[in-house]
């Protein structure tokens, strides 16, 4: 699973990051938000701990946290035909490109098409299917909770792989707190199948269409989903080898 600890701080811009830092330091010039990027939040520490002490020792380390934004075109290597050939494809559809995708994202190397979640199942068959895409395997579904992302605090990724041609790219649908659903994949790849079960159990996303959406790692009567930010950091304490372990929320501070 793949997550990013957040601070329950509203999303700014990079100008007002500073101002939003306050006296427990402020933001390091090599630490500002890059050009473009999408400032939803402020890390306060090493991993964003709140309510609890914060036993890294880096307390006052201040942080944004971002997103890339939308990458212009050209985007280079074969990312430019891959979008190219979905935008062909859809307009042969009931479903244009502009009003499927919200944004196209390169980033570190890798093509990411940001999807409306109501046309996720469109958009999956459109890649699946035609000739000039052929992304035949979803390699797996990732959660992300980003509690700052107003409207858009879930994430789901999927990558895709192309054995046809060899390619690869990233599928992201967001979904608010307040409506966690989003289409399944099932029906286009059915491989998807334990691993939207998986993102269930531990982000809460509900995959509408599911055959079967139950907990496969936690019990059934769990109580909330691990991996979300605003999960609590109790627990119990572990021992091993004659000593005692306290739980997150009971060790000391270093700050």
């Amino acid at each position: 699973m793949t997550f990013d600890s957040t601070d329950n701080s509203e999303t700014r811009t990079s100008e007002e990051l500073a101002d939003a830092a306050g006296p427990e330091g402020t933001v390091p010039e090599e630490e500002s938000a890059p050009s473009g990027a999408e400032v939803i939040g402020v890390r306060r520490g090493m991993f964003g701990v709140r309510g609890t002490g914060d036993t890294s020792g880096y307390g006052n380390l201040v942080r944004p946290v971002t997103l890339p934004g939308s990458t212009p075109a050209p985007y280079g290597g074969y990312f430019d035909e891959v979008v190219a050939a979905l935008h062909t494809a859809l307009t042969t559809t009931d479903v244009g490109f502009e009003t499927a995708i919200e944004k196209v994202v390169v980033f570190r190397g890798e093509l990411t098409l940001h999807v409306r979640r109501e046309h996720l199942p469109a958009v999956a068959l459109t890649l699946r299917n035609d000739a000039a895409l052929r992304f035949e395997l979803c390699l797996g579904v990732s959660g992300v909770h980003y509690p700052d992302d107003e409207g858009r605090e879930l994430h789901a990724v999927y990558p895709l792989m192309s054995i046809t041609h060899n390619r690869r790219l990233r599928i992201e649908v967001s979904a608010p707190d307040a409506d966690p659903h989003i289409p399944s994949l099932y029906s286009v790849y059915p491989t998807t199948d334990w691993h939207e079960r998986e993102t269930y159990d531990f982000f809460g996303i509900l995959f509408d269409g599911h055959p079967s959406l139950t907990r496969i790692t936690m019990p059934d009567d769990w109580r909330g989903h691990p991996q979300r930010k605003d999960y609590p950091l109790g627990g119990i304490p572990v021992e091993y080898k004659g000593a005692r372990i306290p739980p997150p929320d009971e060790r000391r501070t270093y700050s």
